[in-house]
């Protein structure tokens, strides 16, 4: 595995190359110069072919110095950035940062090659900017949201993240008992007679699903990753190291049999629901029992944009997450205990002497 960190530089003046959304290609800050993901690839086969063949010579070394470690080094790797030489430590998930020192967007080609590289990517199309207008969207309307919060509240990080999902498909066939009811009303001079009829509806078939995504991460709160979705999988495309400059990327830390288990609950969720719309025609429709039977294919490996942004108030952290593909934004706010009480005292009040007037009479 190498053992060394990669940049991409541009080819006219040098300067770091990183991947912009909103154009699809990798773009240099400093002369302006742009190219395709399919140019870099091409301009740096060659290189990542000698990098990968002179990090074996220097192997050795590599395992040497990190048996030297200290127990707080475990799960921690080193590397030298390619452009100015510092040495970067990072968890050994990571497959793709910065440098501290000299800012250029780094990828470790080690962590996303042979078994481990991810099979599709779809890549980001939201820049840091709109990650923080959505944010600041996300608060407007909030009514008991403490002002303090959004008037003298900070970010304190915010990071685009490639976070990595397994995506299944296959089949799952169900047989569903269901219990129907579906009512008459006869009005006679003196009674209204209500009469139900009780049905035993009986339904199988089979469901196909595609693309059932499961984050790959336990860095990644599950709710906020399930949250986020949909992503649009039109725009999935064959992964390279040519989109992570300029983000940060881990590599999964759950593997797929650990992840099936998430993956076919919410394949069996989905199967119930689509033989239960297909009862149609009563009034009330229950299901009794159920068989549900998930036919998984090999999943995919693929790597999903994610914006993270996360600050402390009052000694508690909040964390939010934002398609990086869509916009969709999720988190959770604090609470005006004070405001809270007052709008339901101002509506409570009111309605209390309301029924209490009515109970005198």
């Amino acid at each position: 595995m190498p053992a060394q960190i990669t940049n991409y530089q541009c080819p006219a003046c040098t300067g770091p190359l990183h991947f912009v959304g909103s154009s699809g290609r990798l773009e240099c800050d400093y002369c302006g110069s742009s190219y395709s993901v399919q140019e870099i690839e091409a301009l740096y086969a060659a290189k990542e072919a000698a990098a990968a063949a002179a990090s074996q010579h220097g192997a050795a070394a590599v395992q040497q110095a990190q048996e030297n470690y200290t127990d707080w080094s475990a799960g921690m790797r080193a590397y030298n950035c390619p452009s100015c030489g510092a040495e970067l430590i990072c968890d050994e998930t990571t497959a793709a940062t910065s440098c501290p020192y000299c800012g250029n967007p780094t990828v470790v080609p080690g962590q996303v090659s042979g078994l481990k590289k991810p099979d599709l990517i779809i890549p980001f199309k939201l820049d840091r900017e709109s990650a923080l207008a959505a944010l600041k969207k996300h608060y407007h309307g909030k009514p008991f949201l403490p002002k303090a919060f959004t008037e003298k509240n900070h970010i304190e990080e915010i990071k685009g993240v490639y976070v990595p999902f397994w995506l299944y498909s296959g089949s799952a066939d169900a047989d569903v008992t269901f219990e129907a009811t579906r009512s008459h009303v006869r009005e006679t001079s003196r009674e209204r007679i209500i009469t139900t009829e009780h049905y035993q509806v009986l339904r199988s078939g089979s469901v196909a699903f595609e693309n059932v995504p499961v984050d790959a991460s336990t860095k990644m709160p599950d709710d906020h990753m399930d949250s986020i979705e949909p992503y649009d999988y039109s725009e999935l495309t064959g992964f390279s190291t040519a989109y992570l400059p300029g983000f940060l990327a881990d590599k999964f830390d759950v593997d797929s049999d650990a992840s099936r288990g998430r993956a076919e609950e919410r394949c069996k969720e989905s199967a119930l629901q689509a033989i239960s719309s297909t009862v149609v025609g009563y009034e009330t429709c229950v299901p009794l029992s159920s068989e549900v039977r998930v036919h998984p294919q090999k999943p995919k490996y693929a790597m999903m944009p994610v914006w993270l942004l996360s600050t402390r108030w009052n000694g508690q952290n909040y964390l939010f997450a934002m398609n990086g593909q869509t916009g969709k934004l999720v988190g959770d706010l604090p609470v005006d205990k004070k405001r809270f009480w007052l709008r339901f005292a101002t509506i409570f009040a009111p309605l209390a002497a309301v029924l209490s007037l009515l109970f005198l009479r």
